[in-house]
């Protein structure tokens, strides 16, 4: 086996110098000085949500501040982490809500399984579930990342109802 020796090309003034290098390197810095920056001060600054965003999923009630959960479980069983808990609960005679089927007596969504797949929302017939542009949710120990029904309702709030699907039934029960 031979072995074949190169020569190297002796480096020119300029380059052993290492000025080209230098400049080169000068140019892709005062080209990101000026250029608009691509971060975010994060948390003062939050970044803008893309349209179709799914975040933390949450419970909204109706513009009437009616639960709109009834229990129906459906989420339950579609969820493929097994994320969401719920114990049904019957709503008393007496309530101003006794017309509607039932309502949840605990539900809880555990955001350590959790994976935003927004089948839930799909699923739910009385689009009591709605993911919203909640992106960071954070604590200290694995109880405080298990959203009770409270914090569901707190972080869901109020939503805009066209069907009032429980106000109709309502009415036409009175009717008869």
């Amino acid at each position: 086996m031979s072995v074949i020796q190169v020569q190297r090309k002796p480096l020119s003034l300029a380059e052993r110098t290492y000025i080209p290098q230098i400049l080169s390197g000068m140019k892709t810095t005062m080209k990101h000085i000026v250029a608009k920056p691509v971060t975010v001060n994060y948390p003062e600054e939050r970044p803008e949500i893309p349209p179709g965003y799914r975040g933390v999923p949450t419970l909204v009630r109706d513009p009437h501040g009616r639960e709109k959960c009834v229990s129906c479980q459906l989420c339950e069983f579609v969820c493929p982490p097994k994320a969401i808990r719920i114990t049904p609960g019957e709503i008393p005679a007496d309530s101003p809500n006794a017309h509607v089927e039932k309502g949840p007596k605990e539900f809880e969504i555990n955001m350590l399984r959790c994976i935003y797949c927004g089948l839930c929302q799909e699923v739910c017939p009385e689009e009591a579930i709605w993911l919203q542009n909640v992106y960071s949710s954070s604590g200290y120990t694995r109880a405080e990342m298990v959203n009770n029904k409270q914090k569901l309702y707190e972080l869901g709030g109020t939503l805009p109802d066209t069907h009032l699907k429980w106000d109709k039934k309502k009415a036409a029960a009175e009717k008869h």
